[in-house]
């Protein structure tokens, strides 16, 4: 708290020897400790005092931004609830009423002629490859 050397306290007790005496110095420093250690435990009540009202303003900030939370959370949930209650209406009308027939939309039948291909021609292959047996030569005449 306060910023004192060595040599400045001992300054400060030599001219209180001087000036009080060898009789009254125990009786005034004794006296002079116990007011430095109320001052003290006041300064500490003091900053704790402070950081109590600190921690309640803090709470009751998050208190606030919790609330908001909870409200947009219960106003999702609402939502959502109204959804699937008016989807489930919507599904029970549904399942209620007649489903309709697919023939309603058809207004003639289509009827579709199928006409017959021809069939493709086959590559003819010659004779000598078509005779697994008959291995052509290097110059083209079978062996």
């Amino acid at each position: 708290m306060f910023d004192f050397s060595f040599s400045e306290l001992m300054v400060v007790g030599v001219v209180a020897l001087i000036v009080l005496g060898p009789e009254r110095l125990p009786k005034v420093a004794r006296t002079a400790g116990h007011l430095f250690g109320r001052l003290q435990r006041y300064v500490s009540d003091v900053k704790q005092q402070v950081k109590q009202e600190m921690d309640v303003e803090d709470l009751k900030k998050f208190q606030t931004e919790f609330q908001g939370a909870k409200d947009a959370f219960n106003g999702v949930e609402q939502s959502i609830h109204n959804e699937t209650k008016e989807t489930e209406q919507q599904l029970l009308r549904a399942v209620d009423s007649e489903p309709p027939s697919s023939l309603d939309f058809v207004e003639e039948p289509i009827a579709h002629e199928v006409t017959p291909r021809e069939p493709s021609p086959q590559l003819e292959l010659p004779l000598a490859a078509a005779d697994p047996t008959v291995i052509p030569s290097s110059d083209g005449a079978p062996k």
